[in-house]
């Protein structure tokens, strides 16, 4: 059974950091994409970055590029979302998912999800 677990999630002040941490277990990061998803209240979940266990390729969501670095550690099939300069915006329930191949913000490729973790920042 493939399970995915948030952490890291907390509340923060405006232009703090925060480090979230996605570890995945009964699958290894052999050709999966990694994604990192969130969902702030009242809103539709949306992309927020993507990284592929192949050759480390990433992409950003424009609202959180230049801020928010993705990065993977394939032994330990973890991946992590390091978060600056945050902003009242980005507070939202993050989800980390997986993906066989697919490079992208659709959902419906992403055949797993984790349970999410909360982040808030203050202005």
């Amino acid at each position: 059974e493939v399970q995915l677990v948030e952490s890291g999630g907390g509340s923060v002040q405006a232009g703090g950091s925060l480090r979230l941490s996605c570890v995945a277990s009964g699958i290894t990061f052999d050709n999966e994409v990694i994604g990192w998803f969130r969902q702030a209240p009242g809103k539709g979940r949306e992309g927020v970055s993507w990284i592929s266990s192949v050759d480390s390729r990433a992409d950003y969501a424009d609202s959180v590029r230049g801020r928010f670095t993705i990065s993977a550690d394939n032994a330990k099939t973890t991946v992590y979302l390091q978060m600056n300069s945050l902003k009242p915006e980005d507070t939202a329930v993050y989800y980390c998912a997986v993906s066989p191949y697919y490079m992208g913000y659709d959902e419906s490729m992403y055949d797993y999800w984790g349970q999410g973790t909360q982040v808030t920042v203050s202005s």
